[in-house]
């Protein structure tokens, strides 16, 4: 019997590896536009729940739309609520797999067709061509679908007559629940909920359990599911772990509701079923279950979403909170989210200088010199660990740009602990004024609904405070050489002059860098033509 059971084990194997080399060209061949089609048709928890199931299904992979949807409200681009609609969703789009089974590969043996197949997909997958390469990774895969589903089905017949439905637990509340955990063990161990519902099928198709054993494996494999989810979560972010945490919940309450539907769904639509029907039946009743079951949560996905966030409550830095590790797989996802914490903390920078300069706050908190500190050096490290290809030239060009924003932040908060400096600026009325020019420019810096304008803005008041600095020095050492000013004070001043005019310049510099991420910078490539320019 265990010689017998080896080709199963196969197929299964089979199965798995075609999955994942489905889903990875799909994944490649909708590369950015994943991203694109979740972001823009989704606005509302249902709109968002139509797309997840909609891009699951068409990319076969639940994981990687919650990954999308999880780096989506780490980056302020989707509301919580909106995300829960997208990852409810991808629970509907994971049973399209089923009946891509049920439908072709029990009702069609395609196990030999299929063999020239993956011969073709392997050709594709080695040209080198990102598109070609997905393309021939998802053929090859798809077909190794088909060839595990044989395997499995040839392994399994052999127990036909053999193993019976009376060999696994009775058709009784106990024994649901019996079955209900051996689906979430097989789940478990196939990190693969799929291949579970597959091999339920064969069993089905071999007469080795009947219609509601098989349906309870498969709400105990829906279940199983949220045990990939919650290790995802581990080394997560605040958004990762609360999607698990939802994922888990969601799940467990569908499951329930799954359970008490099983009787009712077996007698009507089962009884004097033959084998072809019982496997349509039985992938229905996967489908059926998971729609009613969002369909149930949908109108509550705003209670549902504070539920959680009272239950995973915000943790990490606040300046850094979206950079999620959860996403660094998927550099646009990950790009992104730095992005987000970057903006968050040029704004706590300007804040923060605004506060030494001894000007009021506008829309920006003071986090102070450590915290800012902190956080330059955590983004810094998140772009560190995007993993990138080599052909990801708008990803690297971003990131290029963001470790740009971070040298000038780095330089600025630097400046900002200056003491001496900016002390001096309230001793000498021309300083003082040269220093409100600053701030001045700084006021639209925080909420900034003209980038273009603000950057000419600070480019200006730079340019206009190297002038000053070279027309006041002169001026400086002419008080120090007639003695109308002690020397430690005209160094003192000539020391603040260069302390604002720098200041200026990575504040145009930090602009401009983030107005070319955001794609609306007027200067030119070189950012001017001052040889200044770094």
């Amino acid at each position: 019997m265990f010689w017998n059971l080896l080709p199963a084990l196969g197929g299964i194997g089979l199965f798995l590896v075609g999955m994942l080399l489905m889903t990875d060209g799909l994944k490649a061949l909708a590369g950015a536009r994943l991203r694109d089609v979740l972001g823009r048709f989704t606005s509302t928890p249902l709109t968002g729940a139509v797309t997840g199931a909609v891009t699951t299904a068409a990319i076969q992979s639940s994981s990687a739309t919650t990954v999308a949807a999880v780096g989506f409200v780490a980056s302020g681009l989707l509301t919580f609520p909106q995300a829960l609609g997208i990852i409810f969703g991808a629970n509907i789009g994971t049973t399209m797999t089923g009946w891509l089974v049920a439908l072709l590969g029990f009702k069609l043996d395609l196990g030999q067709v299929m063999l020239p197949v993956v011969f073709v997909g392997a050709l594709l997958a080695l040209s080198g061509r990102k598109a070609v390469s997905g393309l021939g990774l998802a053929l090859a895969g798809f077909s190794l679908i088909f060839i595990g589903i044989e395997q499995l089905k040839s392994g399994l017949d052999a127990f036909r007559g053999v193993v019976t439905p009376a060999d696994f637990p009775p058709d009784t509340l106990l024994g649901r629940l019996k079955l209900v955990m051996i689906g979430v063990l097989i789940t478990m161990v196939t990190q693969s909920s799929s291949a579970g519902v597959a091999t339920a099928l064969a069993a089905l198709s071999a007469g080795a359990v009947n219609f509601p054993q098989a349906a309870a494996l498969v709400i105990g494999m829906d279940v199983g599911t949220t045990f990939t989810a919650v290790l995802a979560t581990f080394g997560g972010g605040t958004m990762a772990r609360r999607t698990g945490f939802a994922h888990v919940i969601y799940n467990v309450m569908t499951g329930v509701m799954a359970f008490f539907l099983l009787g009712p769904f077996a007698s009507i639509f089962v009884s004097g079923a033959g084998t072809g029907n019982s496997l349509t039946a039985l992938v229905a009743f996967h489908s059926f279950f998971n729609a009613i079951g969002v369909a149930l949560i949908l109108p509550f996905a705003k209670p549902f979403a504070r539920f959680i966030e009272a239950l995973v409550p915000d943790r990490g830095a606040e300046l850094t909170r979206s950079l999620d590790p959860l996403v660094l797989g998927m550099p646009e996802i990950a790009v992104d989210a730095a992005k987000t914490a970057v903006d968050q903390i040029v704004m706590a920078e300007v804040a923060h200088l605004r506060s030494r300069m001894g000007a009021s706050q506008l829309n920006g908190t003071d986090y102070g010199r450590d915290n800012i500190e902190t956080a330059v050096s955590e983004a810094r490290s998140y772009l560190d660990k995007i993993e990138l290809s080599s052909r990801s030239d708008l990803e690297i060009s971003s990131i290029k740009g963001m470790y740009h924003v971070l040298d000038h932040l780095d330089r600025l908060l630097y400046r900002s602990s200056q003491d001496d400096r900016i002390s001096e600026l309230r001793k000498d009325q021309r300083l003082k004024r040269l220093a409100s020019v600053v701030i001045s420019a700084t006021d639209g810096y925080l909420e900034i609904d003209n980038p273009e304008k603000c950057e000419g803005t600070l480019n200006r008041v730079r340019r206009f405070l190297r002038r000053q600095r070279k027309i006041r020095r002169d001026l400086l050492i002419s008080d120090a050489a007639t003695d109308s000013l002690p020397d430690e004070v005209v160094w003192a001043r000539l020391d603040s002059l260069r302390w604002l005019h720098r200041v200026s310049y990575h504040l145009w510099r930090i602009r401009w860098h983030l107005n070319v991420l955001e794609g609306a910078s007027s200067g030119d490539k070189r950012g001017g033509v001052d040889a200044e320019v770094a």
